[in-house]
C-alpha cells in the first residue's frame, strides 16, 4: 500500500513532499530544488532539505552548468553535504550529461563556427581541464567523426599534429576543424594556441586537408580563427 496516497501533502514533512509532488503531478512540476532535494533526501535540524537545496541553487545563481562544475570536495562545504549526497548530486548532473550526450545525432554539417560550437558544447561545457578535439569532415563539409586528441590539466594539452592527421587519414576526411576549450574563461588564443595552428595548417598543406578552422570554447562563448581571419 501507499502510504502517501493516504496522507494529505501538507501533513507531510517538508524534505517529503517534492517526492509527494512527483507522484501526484509528474517530474516536470518539480522546481530545481525540489528534485535536489530528492536526491539528497535530509535536510539539516535547521533546514530542510528544500531549503538547503535553494542555498545550495543560489551559491551558483540558480545556474545548473555552474552547479555541474562543483566537484564532490566543493558541495562537501556546504552544511548538511556529506560525501554520500554529493556523490550523489554530482553522479545526477553526470548521467543527465551523458543523456545529451547519447541522444541520437542527425548527420550534421558545418555551416559557420557557431555550428561547430554546438556540435562540441555537450562534450567542452563544464569540463575544468583542457581538451583538445578536431571534427573529420567530407567534401561536403559533414561530420564524419569528432575525435577527441589529447586532454591536460587546467593550463593546457599535448597535442601531436600526426595523431590529428592520422586519424583524418583513416576516416579519409577533406578538411578538419579544430577546437580545445579554455576552463580559465579566456577567449584569447594564446601565443602556444596561434603556433600550434599554424603548424597544423601547413602539415594539412601538405596532406591535402586543410584546416578550415581552430574554435576556442568557453561556456559562455566562443573564438574563431576563421571568424578573425587569422587562419
Amino acid at each position: 500500500m501507499d502510504t502517501f496516497a493516504s496522507i494529505p501533502i501538507q501533513q507531510l514533512a517538508e524534505e517529503d513532499r517534492p517526492r509527494e509532488k512527483l507522484l501526484l503531478k509528474g517530474k516536470a512540476n518539480l522546481t530545481d530544488a525540489e528534485l535536489i532535494a530528492i536526491l539528497i533526501g535530509s535536510g539539516t535540524t535547521s533546514m530542510s532539505a528544500v531549503d538547503l537545496s535553494k542555498h545550495l541553487l543560489r551559491s551558483v545563481d540558480y545556474d545548473l552548468a555552474r552547479l555541474a562544475r562543483l566537484s564532490v570536495k566543493d558541495l562537501c562545504k556546504f552544511k548538511g553535504i556529506g560525501e554520500a549526497k554529493a556523490v550523489t548530486i554530482v553522479s545526477a548532473l553526470e548521467l543527465g550529461r551523458r543523456r545529451k550526450m547519447s541522444e541520437p545525432q542527425k548527420r550534421v554539417k558545418i555551416r559557420s563556427s557557431a555550428d561547430v560550437y554546438e556540435i562540441l558544447r555537450p562534450d567542452l561545457q563544464d569540463e575544468t581541464c583542457e581538451l583538445f578535439y578536431c571534427l573529420l569532415m567530407d567534401r561536403a563539409n559533414f561530420v564524419l567523426k569528432k575525435q577527441l586528441i589529447s586532454s591536460g590539466g587546467t593550463a593546457g594539452t599535448v597535442v601531436d599534429a600526426k595523431v590529428i592527421f592520422k586519424y583524418a587519414i583513416e576516416q579519409l576526411a577533406s578538411s578538419i576543424v579544430l577546437a580545445h576549450n579554455h576552463p580559465s574563461g579566456n577567449l584569447k588564443p594564446s601565443a602556444q594556441d596561434l603556433r600550434l595552428t599554424n603548424n597544423i595548417k601547413e602539415a594539412g598543406k601538405y596532406l591535402d586537408i586543410p584546416v578550415v578552422d581552430h574554435v576556442i570554447f568557453t561556456d559562455v562563448g566562443y573564438f574563431s580563427f576563421a571568424d578573425e581571419g587569422i587562419l
